[in-house]
This record gives structure tokens, C-alpha cells and sequence, in this order.
């Protein structure tokens, strides 16, 4: 069974640090250009001012669209330190950012059938098939 799940993605409001000069897109703005199935790419920002373990999430075209939420990044990123492969596709835009799939053992992610899942969302943020919690190992 692969071990794949759905990640919130967060910061969509915040602009991103390239200038305009040099073609600057918001982050809203290219989450609307992103569509289901699209590869995303997770980028690891050690480096990073207020969160060390932070992710940054690019689209497709290059663009940053959010980050991996401060809860799931420690997890994603001690698989793709380990040198796991570590796929990661957009799963669809939602009204306070946007959801991406994530896949932890290699293989293809794969969107989830979202017809399926009965009744209204708790929250904006469930608007995707919640997947098992996998241990922390």
C-alpha cells in the first residue's frame, strides 16, 4: 500500500521576496493557475529566519506557493533528509490556500476521489481525503 497523504498548504497570503522587476508572482495568483495533478516541488529552507525546518512548496512553473505547515515539516523533511523520494503533486486550490498530495515511498501520488467523502468539511482546510496518520518511526 503506498504511503501517501494530503497537506494543507500554508503562507498563501504572503508575498513572495522576489522583486517585481524580476517577474514576481503572488502566491494566490499562481495557486489559480495550478492544476490537480500538477508536480510540486518541496524545497528544504534550513536557512530559514522563523522556522528552520521550514518547506517551501514551488509550483510547477517555479513559483512559491506556501510552505508545508509547521506540524507536517518536521515529518516530510526527515524523509526527504534520509534521501527518500519524496513526489509531491497539486491537489486542488481551496478558499484559504490550497492542498497538495504527498507520496513517501517513490511512487506516483495519486488524487483521491474527493466525490466520496460524505458531507460538509469541518473546515476550509478539509476539503481533501483525510489519510491515516503514519508514525513518526
Amino acid at each position: 500500500m503506498p504511503r501517501q497523504l494530503s497537506l494543507a498548504v500554508r503562507g498563501a497570503d504572503f508575498a513572495n521576496n522576489k522583486p517585481k522587476a524580476q517577474g514576481s508572482v503572488p502566491r494566490r495568483f499562481e495557486i489559480a493557475t495550478c492544476r490537480p495533478g500538477e508536480p510540486v516541488e518541496l524545497v528544504l529552507e534550513p536557512d530559514n529566519p522563523h522556522d528552520p525546518q521550514a518547506i517551501l512548496i514551488l509550483s510547477a512553473r517555479g513559483v512559491p506557493i506556501g510552505y508545508v505547515s509547521a506540524e507536517r515539516a518536521p515529518f516530510i523533511g526527515r524523509h526527504i533528509r534520509q534521501g527518500e523520494e519524496v513526489i509531491a503533486i497539486f491537489q486542488q486550490a481551496t478558499r484559504t490556500a490550497a492542498v497538495i498530495r504527498v507520496s513517501l515511498d517513490g511512487s506516483e501520488p495519486i488524487l483521491p476521489d474527493i466525490r466520496k467523502v460524505k458531507g460538509p468539511p469541518a473546515s476550509e482546510d478539509d476539503h481533501y481525503h483525510v489519510d491515516p496518520i503514519w508514525p513518526d518511526d
